[in-house]
């Protein structure tokens, strides 16, 4: 890993290979993933402006402990949930914001709770996913692996956000920037030994 990790640290095109982008004229669905909320919450808006889709999904994130702060009379809201509140005040109609069921803590169970609800749903033949521009090729690759079990996939398609502070060209000039490339080739490394071979055995 420490040498894959090095020759990654020597390709200045590290960084726009993590950047997927091939958006159709027209989704049915559009899935935001969750992560960083304002910059994929603002991509899904203007997609949604320009007609993009009708529909957005998103997978309730992990609850953990706040199921135990509600017990107690507090109430807090989800990173789905402030996703949900934060699109429709950009105009999103909220009977066109759909929360799947998750308890989501990563990429790969967002994609199988995805997979999970398709298998319940008709017409979805194009899904658009909107993530962090950085995020885009590890979550279409772990997509395309979940999916791989369905009679009939949709179309997998990729809208890295264009407010997304990751500088893919020049990543090596900014210290965030490299903490980005580090850590998605570290998550891709998991998926292609770990995530991957789980998902095969799902099917």
């Amino acid at each position: 890993m420490v040498i894959l990790l090095l020759a990654v640290g020597s390709c200045r095109k590290a960084g726009s290979w993590l950047v997927k982008e091939d958006i159709p004229e027209h989704a049915d669905v559009m899935l935001l993933l969750t992560g960083t909320l304002a910059d994929r919450v603002l991509q899904v808006g203007d997609l949604y402006g320009e007609k993009m889709a009708e529909k957005v999904w998103i997978v309730q994130d992990r609850l953990g402990p706040r199921t135990e702060l509600e017990k107690r009379g507090v109430k807090l809201l989800s990173g789905s949930g402030q996703a949900r509140e934060a699109m429709i005040g950009l105009g999103i109609p909220e009977d066109s914001i759909v929360i799947l069921p998750g308890d989501a803590a990563s990429t790969m169970m967002e994609a199988e709770s995805v997979r999970d609800f398709l298998k319940t749903q008709t017409g979805v033949d194009t899904l658009l996913l909107v993530t962090a521009s950085s995020h885009t090729r590890r979550a279409y690759n772990t997509f395309k692996a979940a999916f791989s079990s369905l009679e009939d996939a949709p179309e997998l398609y990729c809208s890295p956000s264009k407010y997304s502070e990751f500088h893919a060209k020049h990543w090596w000039k900014n210290k965030e920037d490299i903490q980005d490339v580090v850590y998605e080739y570290v998550k891709i490394i998991n998926f292609l030994f770990f995530e991957k071979r789980k998902l095969r055995k799902e099917q």
